[in-house]
């Protein structure tokens, strides 16, 4: 009887099984580089005014704190869009630095993931698989030929579709561009319902740690429901309310609500010092935009009665600020509790305790959509 016994250290999963195996693209393709038409870049107010993927432009009212600064050259929230008939996609990518974080994926610090559809019946496509410890790299998307016609939301008539490819979470992007079957068309996207945005500020919750890769991110999710331009201003750890933030924030043009989440990154005594200042700060430039002030959500690593004390008393503070602002004549803010987003079974919703696993976003997402779809309803804006 022969012993079926084998070294177990040191697996190499690609070479096994085919389906862990990173495809490379071969070679036949066109290229187009982002920051040229007809691609559209979305979601990066820094590209917008200087031509870099950047969330935050560097010309900003007052100095911003130095870890802000850094943080806004990760590209969460960005998107490219674009129409096309090519049955196949590919991406080139050079990034500023590696992976290099232990408990979230590379495909969603540094990947990019494609969806397809117009919004509000976008579909998940694939998504680029950057490799370990690379900063440039090429990932094809697909290659369907003429087949796989159940994936596509084209117009018959021309077999053009809608592609989305959501932009990394946790890295900075110095140059990207697309890859198309040579000869295919290329075209603009469809416009938003409107010009204006919806602006998200809050943690590295908020950025988008830990999905799995960039579109779970609860800000790229509810784009794909919402018919407008996100901006993702999630700043790991950095989320503290400064008023240098709070000025560049309110610089941002065109905008349609201000979702507030950054409770998670104060103690108790910094959030209630900060947040009704923040306010009024934003409220001097922006009178009229909705505000939706959102506590955070529980966390399944908090077991102790002082932390779960501290994060009542900041939810009880956001409802006395957003009270206080509606009783001098503000109706356009809101209070979101954070304590409801995950539902029953919040528990289920992290990577690490604290920071949401792909289900916990979608949670979030699920949870959000109707405030913000009330304070659009309130400055106007349907689709």
């Amino acid at each position: 009887m022969s012993e079926n016994r084998l070294r177990t250290d040191g697996v190499d999963p690609a070479r096994l099984d085919s389906n862990m195996r990173t495809e490379h693209p071969d070679g036949r393709w066109q290229w187009l580089e982002a920051a040229s038409g007809p691609l559209q870049v979305a979601g990066l107010p820094g590209f917008e005014a200087e031509r870099i993927y950047r969330r935050l432009p560097f010309r900003v009212p007052a100095p911003l704190p130095e870890a802000v600064i850094r943080l806004a050259g990760c590209t969460a929230g960005g998107q490219l869009r674009f129409r096309t008939d090519s049955p196949r996609l590919s991406v080139r990518v050079k990034l500023g630095g590696p992976a290099s974080m232990d408990h979230m994926p590379s495909t969603g610090q540094c990947g990019f993931d494609a969806y397809i559809g117009p919004i509000g019946s976008m579909r998940y496509a694939a998504t680029a698989r950057p490799g370990l410890g690379r900063t440039e790299y090429e990932s094809l998307l697909w290659d369907e030929g003429e087949g796989e016609r159940e994936a596509r939301e084209a117009d018959e008539s021309s077999g053009m579709r809608d592609i989305t490819l959501n932009f990394p979470l946790y890295q900075s992007v110095e140059q990207v561009w697309v890859g198309v079957r040579p000869g295919s068309a290329v075209e603009p996207p469809h416009v938003y319902a409107t010009e204006r945005r919806v602006v998200i500020y809050g943690t590295s919750i908020t950025q988008g740690g830990c999905a799995s890769r960039p579109g779970m991110a609860y800000s790229n999710i509810l784009s794909r429901r919402v018919p407008l331009e996100f901006i993702n201003l999630g700043f790991s750890g950095n989320g503290k309310g400064e008023p240098e933030v709070g000025m560049a924030i309110r610089e941002i043009p065109r905008q349609a609500c201000l979702l507030l989440d950054y409770e998670a990154n104060c103690t108790t005594g910094r959030y209630c010092e900060t947040l009704e200042p923040f306010i009024r700060l934003y409220r001097e430039a922006c009178a009229e935009v909705p505000i939706l002030v959102v506590s955070r959500i529980p966390y399944a690593a908090e077991r102790s009665e002082k932390q779960k004390n501290e994060w009542n008393a900041r939810r009880e503070w956001s409802m006395s600020v957003v009270a206080r602002l509606r009783e001098e004549g503000d109706r356009h803010i809101r209070f979101v509790d954070g304590s409801q987003l995950l539902g029953e079974r919040w528990d289920e919703c992290t990577v690490d305790g604290v920071h949401p696993n792909d289900y916990g976003f979608m949670r979030m997402a699920d949870s959000l959509e109707p405030f913000l779809k009330e304070a659009l309803a309130d400055a106007g804006i349907a689709w």
